[in-house]
């Protein structure tokens, strides 16, 4: 894997320069940064929800099921008066055409992402599949 190189372009930005990528971060103006970009925290749960998402597309491509309006949602929540996440549940939104042989399966792709195998054991992940309203 190529390096990620860290550069830092003023007041609490931070970019990570990886291939030919560059992915910016910021800080909220409540930790005294510019709101220009997410935080890297905010970036690791999207990469977290991006890669339980592409296990999910996968999954129905390669079955030819129907992802029209399929989407995925993402919820952490934290340990009371800690910013420690205890739980994250991820439900993977899908129509009434998909097929309930399926529900397990797919939950189970969901569950094999690099992203959220890499979660310290403490945090439960709740994933799940809900069909979407008529």
């Amino acid at each position: 894997m190529a390096p990620f190189e860290v550069i830092f372009p003023g007041n609490k930005r931070v970019d990570v320069k990886f291939k030919d990528y560059t992915i910016k971060t910021d800080q909220s103006k409540k930790n005294e940064g510019d709101e220009t970009a997410p935080e890297p925290f905010a970036i690791f749960l999207a990469s977290l929800g991006a890669c339980a998402g592409i296990y999910a597309k996968s999954f129905c491509d390669t079955r030819d099921l129907d992802t029209e309006n399929m989407r995925l949602e993402l919820t952490p929540y934290f340990k009371k008066g800690l910013t420690h996440m205890e739980r994250i549940e991820i439900t993977l939104h899908v129509n009434q055409a998909f097929p309930e042989k399926y529900i397990k399966p797919v939950i189970k792709a969901m569950n094999a992402c690099a992203v959220k195998n890499q979660l310290h054991p403490d945090i439960a992940a709740d994933t799940r599949v809900a069909y979407l309203a008529r």
